[in-house]
């Protein structure tokens, strides 16, 4: 039986408690929060062709977090003992934001692992955040590690998605990383029609000629994403999907994370499931970690996240796509 089988309607992810054929909808419990995203905003330095929460030079609905309310939240980790290893910082581009090198220099110093994704452009080149790098390896090494979105292996490809000449200037700044001995990893995604194994060929390739010290066949150094393509229907997740899928409730991305996102015109930060449902009224969980634990009604069932969009099918169940970097978070994909 494929996921085909677990919901077949045209009325999908209307209702929180239910699917359109009247299938109760699957729910994910908050299993061991491993990894706290700090959605750092939504400007980038480039628009791709298709993001997955539509950052760009002129997208500012999700504002700055400044490094204070970044703070509020590793301050409650420790206080209240959440299990949490890993911070993660995505944006939009997290080093557009004034504050990024302060706020990794507190998660560092708390003795959290940090993560960023970038594509390692011009926002990270610049001699003050290069400096600002480089002192916190020298400290820190390895616990600050960077994941680059590299979308393909070769220029064409990777320029169709975002933008001609891009790969040039993110292969300049993986380059860097790369010489000055930072612990990186890249992003790919798997919508180029070629399999799993030519992918991961392809990017070992690149990264032996270049001399990164990326091994393309560990799902760790090199994640590969399912596309996002929203205009395809997509299967709605039921109680009965887990076992027919074969695939763990707990391997599910809101299994171990929470995202901290500040929208635009509102005075503090608010947590969200994932790095994804970033922008979705309904799927705000409250103003800190406690509460977001006890989120009750809409989407949420006592801080149980219900798996009411295309995202949480298309991505996380259906694709086994995770944002965080332990290789037991990375789902199946």
């Amino acid at each position: 039986m494929t996921d085909a089988a677990c919901a077949n309607s045209t009325e999908k992810f209307a209702d929180p408690d239910w699917t359109a054929d009247g299938a109760r909808r699957a729910r994910v419990t908050l299993d061991r929060l491993r990894t706290l995203w700090i959605n750092t905003g939504t400007l980038c330095n480039i628009a791709c062709r298709n993001c997955y929460i539509e950052s760009s030079p002129a997208n500012d609905s999700l504002a700055y977090i400044r490094r204070a309310e970044a703070v509020r939240f590793l301050d409650e980790i420790r206080r209240d003992a959440w299990p949490v290893t890993e911070i993660g910082f995505t944006g939009g581009e997290p080093f557009l934001n004034p504050d990024i090198l302060p706020m990794l220099a507190d998660v560092l110093e708390r003795g959290f692992s940090a993560l960023v994704l970038t594509n390692a452009m011009q926002p990270m080149m610049r001699q003050h955040v290069q400096e600002g790098l480089l002192a916190l390896r020298e400290v820190h090494g390895g616990k600050l590690r960077l994941r680059i979105s590299l979308d393909h292996y070769s220029k064409a490809f990777h320029d169709e998605e975002r933008g001609t000449g891009s790969f040039d200037r993110t292969v300049e700044g993986i380059d860097w990383l790369a010489a000055h001995g930072f612990a990186i990893a890249l992003a790919g995604r798997t919508c180029w029609g070629e399999s799993e194994a030519d992918a991961r060929t392809g990017y070992a390739v690149l990264a032996r000629a270049r001399g990164w010290p990326v091994d393309a066949a560990s799902h760790e150094h090199l994640v590969l994403f399912p596309e996002m393509d929203g205009r395809t229907d997509i299967s709605e997740i039921t109680d009965a999907c887990w076992d027919i899928l074969k695939v763990s409730p707990a391997s599910v991305m809101c299994a171990s994370s929470r995202m901290v996102v500040k929208p635009r015109g509102t005075t503090a930060p608010v947590v969200v499931p994932c790095t994804l449902l970033t922008e979705i009224p309904a799927f705000a969980m409250g103003s800190s970690l406690a509460e977001a634990a006890k989120a009750h009604g809409g989407m949420f069932d006592h801080g149980a996240v219900k798996l009411c969009h295309p995202h949480c099918a298309r991505f996380c169940v259906l694709g086994g796509g995770s944002c965080s970097s332990s290789t037991d978070e990375q789902g199946c994909p």
